[in-house]
């Protein structure tokens, strides 16, 4: 688990820790030392800490004048047992959207479970926080996918179909907000 990197290829456009409207910034990294650990396996230094035990994130871009931003999520989702949405929504969410930030794409290719609550709270309060924004969570592996859709948390995320897009690997921030974007508005018209 140490070697799976958060995505790096657009650090040369964004860092959220040189970002003074990240709640990241001026987080420091560690390359040569390890402590974050899911399961007792050590992850790369690279992920942030959201305050859960076994969800960790990574901003990869964000562009307050066109209100969006691209986060990619790693570890267990556990909404069951260590409530991660409210972690994730307090430390990460609460303050993008306080800076205005009202679309947000999650990249969770490497979200390895998910485990549901019935409490949906946390997603109804984002949901609700975005007004004339979304949410969209693309390329998560089909049964974490699933265990959202079980728990209805589509009605709040626009998740699954043509939102699996296997080569934003290839493309620019914008250009990837542009085509998700495209998406949400013709499934939303």
């Amino acid at each position: 688990m140490q070697d799976i990197e958060p995505h790096y290829r657009w650090e040369n456009l964004y860092v959220a820790s040189r970002d003074e409207r990240s709640p990241f910034y001026e987080r420091l990294y560690n390359l040569d030392y390890y402590e974050n650990a899911i399961y007792g396996y050590y992850i790369h230094p690279m992920w942030d800490e959201i305050g859960s035990e076994t969800l960790y994130c990574k901003i990869l871009y964000a562009d307050y004048e066109r209100q969006f931003a691209i986060i990619e999520m790693f570890g267990e989702w556990n909404d069951t047992l260590h409530n991660d949405i409210m972690y994730f929504k307090r430390a990460v969410i609460d303050h993008l959207v306080n800076e205005g930030i009202n679309k947000f794409i999650i990249l969770g290719e490497d979200v390895l479970n998910f485990h549901g609550s019935y409490e949906d709270d946390y997603y109804a309060e984002w949901f609700e926080e975005v007004e004339d924004g979304w949410i969209a969570v693309c390329n998560f592996p089909d049964h974490v996918a699933s265990e959202f859709a079980k728990y209805n948390l589509d009605i709040y995320i626009n998740m699954g179909g043509t939102l699996n897009i296997s080569n934003w690997l290839t493309m620019k921030p914008l250009q990837f907000f542009e085509l998700v974007n495209g998406m949400i508005v013709r499934r939303l018209s």
